[in-house]
């Protein structure tokens, strides 16, 4: 692969910022550049000292006026759940058996699931995320869609199986063995394989047996580089749920917490009903909770309380979470980020968003060494943003007077329009499949 420079308004973060005006927090280069090489990030600063010190034979992608920041990053969705966003008018429970179960058992079907997988691979590319955190369905045939569609496209991508043995049609449950034995094996095929990494993903504690649960325990203890996602807290009939089929739990964390599922590979969606207590055992354990917006207003769910988690010193994220989440778009997730803290009395600057769509994402997975900034030796996975890409956009825009200013119209404007190229691990996506699709467009044309 050739060295390519990719030229336009740099921005990354080296840290979470303090407040609206800590300018300390990210480097920014209004005609900056990024210097790719095989893949990675080998240079990054002005434009000037770059082109200079690479030569007049270099490769270069102008992207001005238009911002270049890292790959935004993902932490929690459901592929098999593509096709049921908008599925309307339930709460959790009621939603997951009404509609997901339904969905979730056509992903044994290797070409459905294989279909899908393309399809939302393409639409995360679209919306600018290079990395995602995803469950599949049950099925293994799902797991191999999901990374075989990721390493076509050469993706960071962290995915698993859902082991679920009770409470959900018989088409879409495992047992404790055929999880451990099925889990073991797609993580020895996909683990570590070019950019994949496997997450141990028993769905939540409603869905899985005492039994599944040490299943869980024994493959966490066996493969502890992998990751471990389920679900926690997101409604109160679910919480009353989950401790009722293990009444010798405290509250619903201490059932994760007594089948050691918690640590700092560990991602808990939603955790929203929490005590002190709770979220004091995330803090103590390193597990991460992920605040998923647009899912917790459309499913009705609550409001997750970013500061109490500050406050007591806990690890956080945020993710879509489609399909009970609304939109693949991160922007648009965080314009709903804003709006649930809002609520709370709780501020959400543009720089925290954006910081948490990248550095931050990227810590809460202790991936920040290779994805979430621009910096010498980073995987090259890119995207370039157009703050005017919609009249209206354009129009404010024409009064924005600061970087903080175009950060909050993006955010909260901001949608797939706004991507104007990604790129993943420095090769041009969004560019890569128009020239496709004219292809074949053109070779459709020639044989009529």
């Amino acid at each position: 692969m050739s060295d390519v420079l990719i030229r336009g308004r740099v921005l990354t973060f080296v840290r979470e910022p303090a407040g609206i005006d800590d300018a300390g927090a990210y480097r920014y280069h209004e005609d900056g550049a990024v210097l790719v090489r095989n893949g990675k990030v080998a240079d990054v600063g002005t434009y000037a000292d770059l082109a200079k010190r690479a030569g007049s034979g270099i490769s270069i992608a102008d992207h001005r006026p238009n911002l270049v920041l890292p790959g935004l990053i993902d932490t929690h969705l459901h592929f098999p759940q593509t096709q049921a966003i908008a599925s309307y008018g339930a709460q959790l429970l009621e939603w997951l058996n009404t509609y997901i179960f339904v969905e979730e058992q056509k992903f044994q079907e290797s070409q459905h699931a294989a279909f899908i997988a393309g399809r939302f691979m393409d639409e995360l590319l679209s919306n600018g995320t290079t990395t995602a955190v995803a469950y599949c369905s049950v099925h293994p045939e799902s797991v191999e869609a999901f990374f075989t569609a990721a390493e076509e496209r050469n993706m960071l991508m962290i995915g698993g199986k859902v082991m679920m043995d009770r409470n959900a049609p018989e088409a879409l449950r495992d047992t404790p063995q055929k999880g451990y034995d099925e889990t073991k094996h797609l993580i020895g095929k996909w683990h570590g394989r070019g950019r994949a990494h496997y997450a141990i993903s028993p769905r939540f504690a409603i869905t899985s047996t005492p039994e599944q649960m040490e299943m869980s325990r024994a493959l966490v203890a066996e493969h502890p580089d992998c990751y471990v996602q389920t679900h926690l807290s997101e409604n109160r009939d679910e919480i009353a749920f989950a401790t009722s089929l293990y009444p010798g739990a405290q509250d619903y964390t201490d059932i994760y917490t007594s089948y050691d599922l918690l640590g700092r590979k560990t991602l808990l969606g939603h955790c929203i009903y929490m005590s002190d207590r709770e979220i004091s055992v995330l803090a103590e354990t390193g597990a991460v909770g992920v605040f998923c917006p647009t899912s917790n207003l459309f499913l009705g769910s609550g409001l997750f309380d970013r500061d109490r988690f500050d406050r007591l010193g806990a690890r956080h994220s945020v993710a879509t979470d489609v399909g009970a989440g609304t939109s693949f778009s991160m922007l648009e997730t965080m314009d709903e980020a804003y709006k649930v803290l809002h609520l709370q009395g709780q501020r959400l600057s543009p720089l925290n968003s954006f910081y948490m769509m990248t550095l931050g994402n990227a810590r809460a997975l202790d991936l920040e060494h290779r994805i979430g900034s621009l910096h010498a030796g980073a995987d090259a996975d890119i995207v370039i943003l157009d703050s005017r890409a919609k009249p209206a956009m354009e129009l404010r825009m024409q009064v924005a007077s600061s970087l903080a200013e175009e950060l909050f119209v993006l955010q909260t404007m901001g949608d797939d329009r706004c991507v104007a190229e990604v790129y993943v691990a420095g090769r041009p996506m969004k560019r890569g499949r128009r020239e496709q699709a004219k292809t074949l467009i053109e070779r459709a044309a020639a044989l009529v």
